[in-house]
């Protein structure tokens, strides 16, 4: 099991980045939001993929 990310951290430097204004309340639903996204993502993440499986597909003109 992986810990979680400091999405407060994550959060405030999003803010900074996007020149956003967030309210408390809005910081504490989308550290709501992330920690549910990335339990989602959790078992994806886990899944075992092949060393030479193509990450993503290579276009040729």
């Amino acid at each position: 099991m992986h810990s979680q990310p400091d999405w407060a951290a994550y959060i405030a430097q999003m803010e900074q980045i996007l020149a956003l204004e967030l309210d408390d309340t809005r910081r504490a639903e989308l550290r709501v939001q992330f920690t549910r996204i990335a339990a989602m993502a959790e078992p994806l993440m886990a899944f075992p993929l092949d060393d030479r499986l193509e990450v993503a597909g290579v276009f040729h003109p």
